[in-house]
């Protein structure tokens, strides 16, 4: 009767493999294109700031409508639709993102020290990219292994001007953004019980 009662438990818990489809490539491939720009004009105009802050929140809400909300761009590029799972990673994700800047760039707020509030937001971004994996695909751990390198070289080269790592940061999300929006396609590659 026990081994019948853990048989019937297990077997309603158990959930089946998901295959993840990663249809939204050429979308996240858009939004990084236009981070990576507005990124390099936010350096461009950055002054003290290093990143000027108001041009970079301005151009990520725009881009982040753009790629991520205008329907008409999203049904061209689209090749197929997130499933639920993926869908829960998305706000997962950037639930992340804003958890990470507030622990890793937030304490120096209050000190207006930009070079390490700037350095803690790519650092936050670089991590957030790695749950991405169920959504996106490999392409996001790449990212995120990179943009967080680069981030963690800011803090650890004092000696080396911040902007350079910035720039970097900025090549890297534009560069990505090119070759998925560009020359990626869907790929149905993983599986997961999450």
């Amino acid at each position: 009767m026990v081994q019948e009662t853990l048989k019937t438990r297990s077997t309603i818990n158990y959930k089946k493999p998901e295959v993840l489809e990663f249809n939204n490539k050429k979308c996240c491939g858009l939004w990084l294109v236009l981070v990576g720009t507005v990124l390099g004009i936010s350096i461009l105009f950055g002054g003290s700031f290093f990143i000027n802050p108001f041009l970079f929140l301005a151009g990520y809400y725009i881009s982040f409508y753009i790629a991520n909300i205008n329907s008409k761009i999203r049904k061209r590029l689209s090749k197929g639709s997130a499933s639920p799972f993926q869908i829960k990673m998305i706000f997962r994700s950037i639930a992340l993102l804003f958890v990470l800047m507030f622990c890793i760039a937030g304490p120096f707020i209050p000190q207006m020290n930009f070079r390490m509030i700037w350095l803690g937001v790519n650092l936050a971004t670089g991590l957030h990219f790695f749950p991405f994996y169920f959504v996106h695909g490999k392409s996001m751990i790449l990212i995120g292994i990179l943009c967080s390198a680069v981030a963690l070289c800011g803090y650890v080269f004092i000696g080396v001007p911040v902007i350079l790592f910035f720039i970097a940061d900025a090549i890297l999300k534009f560069g990505f953004g090119v070759w998925m929006l560009f020359f990626s396609k869907p790929t149905t590659n993983a599986k997961t019980t999450f």
